[in-house]
């Protein structure tokens, strides 16, 4: 596998692409907080703290609103960076993304997972999302040859974890 892509993101596609790597990484404290809050509110209740209870009760309710705003102005702040004219070399052993600011070159070995989604390759850095690949820039061939790859490695991955 050896072949050289010109994409440009655009600034919806970067807001969605991190927002599911974001989410994905953050899923279990996306779940956990307002539980916790939940327990939390109704031992507050139980004892003589009804205010602080309600107050939990209420901070469960806005938790995931909160989370997912701030993922969405996280990616706002990283759209001017993302989303300009890109080449992308991808290899058997990793990629390269060219721009006329940067140049980043990674491994396909150091990403622990990667999840295919219907628009992206999200990849992480054992559970931190790292990074994504949009696939509207490949042609069928080429998310084809990802695909098998990608699967090959989480075989492999899978493996090893047993």
């Amino acid at each position: 596998m050896d072949f050289t892509v010109d994409y440009q993101p655009s600034p919806d596609e970067v807001t969605r692409a991190l927002g599911l790597g974001v989410n994905r990484q953050l899923r279990a404290f996306r779940l956990g907080l307002p539980a916790v809050l939940v327990l939390l509110g109704g031992a507050c209740l139980l004892g003589d703290g009804a205010s602080l209870g309600i107050g939990m009760f209420a901070g469960a309710v806005v938790a995931p609103f909160a989370l997912g705003w701030a993922i969405r102005r996280m990616a706002r702040r990283q759209v001017a960076y993302l989303c300009l004219p890109a080449t992308v070399h991808v290899t058997s052993d990793g990629y390269e993304v060219r721009t006329d600011q940067s140049t980043t070159s990674m491994r396909w070995s150091l990403f622990g997972r990667i999840d295919s989604t219907p628009e992206f390759w999200l990849l992480f850095i054992n559970r931190q999302f790292a990074a994504f690949l949009p696939k509207r820039a490949f042609d069928d061939d080429q998310r084809r040859e990802l695909e098998s790859l990608f699967a090959a490695r989480q075989e492999t991955t899978a493996g090893r974890a047993r």
